[in-house]
């Protein structure tokens, strides 16, 4: 493990740059900026590799979170095996974080008190602004257990933070549908002025559950030239 992954560079930082910064911690082999093949421009991302492991593990307590071209680096160890990273396993998010104050060297002094992180990030614009939420992700999912249960609820910098597992966008879109999927109201539009309640609601009981999924159809009932549109409210 003698490689570090260095992200959420600037683009202007060079390999010059992160060579003079992590030789304090020891003798370097190489530093790669990774960039773009056509247009040479850094993705913003970079790979430093130490002769020794001990002289990266130096490197990524020295230097993580620091700033380099007025921006917090996110460093953690080049796993060439990246089955831990791609499971989820340890992974949290925290949100309502103080968007002035809390920054990814805050947030990873906090959280390293339940055990060893893999990698932390504080979400930042464009600009390099907090967005207000980060993320946690623990060599084991003891640890990321142990940081929800100790801090979810907790005051940091006078904000009341939130702390729950990650989920994937397939995890939350899930849930999200399943939450739908309960509710038992229906939005219908294009409906022709000589609509009253009594009539809509007869119309509607025979098209039952097709319609509550938000079929559009061109039916007796709708405006003329218009497709009934009905839909999960």
């Amino acid at each position: 493990m003698n490689s570090l992954y260095v992200g959420d560079l600037h683009q202007n930082v060079t390999e010059a740059d992160l060579n003079k910064m992590f030789s304090e911690a020891g003798p370097i082999s190489s530093v790669r900026v990774c960039r773009d093949r056509v247009t040479h421009r850094s993705l913003g991302y970079a790979y430093v590799n130490f002769y020794q492991p001990d002289d990266a593990e130096r490197a990524l307590h020295m230097f993580s979170n620091d700033m380099l071209e007025g921006r917090y680096l996110r460093i953690m160890r080049s796993d060439p095996d990246r089955t831990l990273r791609k499971s989820g396993v340890g992974n949290i998010f925290i949100r309502n974080l103080d968007k002035k104050s809390i920054t990814n060297k805050n947030l990873y002094e906090t959280f390293s008190a339940f055990g060893d992180i893999y990698s932390s990030k504080v979400v930042c614009d464009e600009n390099g602004h907090s967005k207000g939420y980060g993320y946690i992700q623990y060599k084991t999912q003891e640890a990321a257990d142990r940081a929800i249960e100790k801090l979810n609820g907790m005051l940091m910098d006078n904000e009341k933070v939130f702390i729950e597992r990650f989920k994937s966008r397939k995890e939350r879109e899930a849930v999200a549908w399943s939450k739908a999927s309960e509710s038992t109201n229906v939005f219908v539009k294009n409906l022709c002025r000589t609509r009253t309640d009594e009539t809509l609601m007869r119309f509607l009981w025979k098209y039952g559950q097709p319609l509550v999924q938000g079929h559009e159809r061109q039916i007796t009932g709708s405006r003329v030239g218009s497709v009934l549109f009905a839909s999960k409210a």
